[in-house]
């Protein structure tokens, strides 16, 4: 059984997934099921916790930003929700993504 996708507006910086065009500004459109938003939706989550721990992590000055663990992990998590809207996005995200080079298989 196929699940009926709707459209969804992303901001990425500030991990906003709304329905509506006009409620606030977004990067891109997508269309998604409800499980795919769930997804990203729990993607932009870890990011939250993630920033909250390099927060606290920019304030202990003898750990490098390049031996951070959590750097790794906000890293590898954002680019799985580049990867998520080049997927599910329109030609204009698509083209987007790739203009950033953010993917490496985006081809």
């Amino acid at each position: 059984m196929s699940e009926n996708k709707k459209a969804y507006y992303i901001k990425v910086e500030t991990g906003e997934i709304s329905q509506s065009k006009t409620d606030s500004s977004w990067d891109f459109k997508i269309e998604a099921t409800d499980d795919e938003i769930i997804e990203l939706r729990d993607y932009f989550n870890q990011n939250y916790s993630t920033e909250w721990m390099n927060f606290f992590r920019a304030h202990i000055p003898f750990i490098e930003y390049h031996d951070d663990k959590d750097n790794d992990a906000y890293d590898s998590t954002i680019r799985k929700v580049y990867e998520m809207i080049y997927q599910l996005g329109d030609q204009e995200a698509r083209r987007h993504i790739q203009s950033m080079g953010i993917l490496v298989d985006t081809e």
